[in-house]
């Protein structure tokens, strides 16, 4: 079994991911993946090959659900050293060694060393808040999981578009109380929205999450997708979301 091969460090715990058999190591001392992280690999339009790279990475959630839907090579990029540690041993464990690869790098420079242009799709999921939003907590991982502390959306969108070749795509999940923010950002990076999904907790609510893709050097055309509801009136999870959240379906589509 995987998880027998292991070593949880103090704090770890291992968890089901709910989808393809695989473990992921996590700890309530950082912040642990959430449903954001799932849909947003669901949501991405994977290339069959080549590369995709992963931004923010944290502790590797997005790279190891993009392993079941590609054979592309997937490259996650985390700013902090703990999270590379985990993201790095849940590779290990779930045996994706010869598929994806974690790099402990600033998403500002990275391009520096993986070069301009040299990914087919850029994933990311930044964090939601400005540095100067509401108050920071004092855990350091969280902290910095929530508020943009180590890069800006502008910094985020930048980086996106010196990764993602001309023609490629960049997928991101936010909140949809920036939205014109991220959409205005995008298009000064050359990135231009093509497909966006909204994300509503019931049916009566507003949307509380989006997901966004657009297309570098794309011309002007955007796809609004029907929104997806997460709970019905008495709580449950809807069909839809457990397709996507147990891996009955791999591919969010709209």
């Amino acid at each position: 079994m995987k998880a027998e091969r292991v070593e949880l460090q103090p704090g770890e715990r291992l968890d089901d991911l709910l989808t393809q058999d695989l473990k992921i190591i996590q700890s309530d001392e950082v912040f642990s993946f959430s449903l954001d992280a799932v849909l947003l690999a669901r949501f991405c339009s994977v290339p069959k090959a080549g590369a995709i790279v992963d931004l923010c990475s944290g502790n590797g959630v997005i790279p190891l659900l993009l392993t079941t839907r590609t054979g592309a090579r997937i490259t996650g990029v985390e700013i902090q050293p703990r999270l590379a540690d985990m993201a790095r041993r849940n590779v290990e464990l779930n045996e994706l060694g010869d598929r994806v690869r974690i790099e402990l790098a600033d998403l500002k420079t990275y391009h520096e060393q993986a070069g301009h242009g040299s990914f087919d799709l850029v994933t990311v999921n930044p964090p939601y808040l400005p540095a100067t939003s509401g108050e920071i907590k004092g855990n350091p991982h969280i902290a910095a999981a929530r508020h943009e502390l180590f890069a800006t959306l502008s910094d985020v969108t930048s980086a996106c578009a010196r990764l993602v070749k001309s023609g490629g795509k960049v997928a991101m999940v936010h909140r949809p109380s920036r939205l014109a923010e991220i959409v205005t950002e995008l298009r000064a990076a050359k990135l231009e929205p093509k497909r966006m999904r909204f994300i509503h907790p019931r049916r009566d609510q507003e949307a509380n999450i989006v997901l966004i893709e657009a297309l570098k050097d794309g011309k002007p055309e955007l796809r609004l997708l029907p929104p997806l509801v997460v709970h019905e009136a008495d709580g449950s999870y809807t069909e839809e979301l457990l397709d996507i959240f147990y891996g009955r379906k791999n591919e969010l589509k709209g």
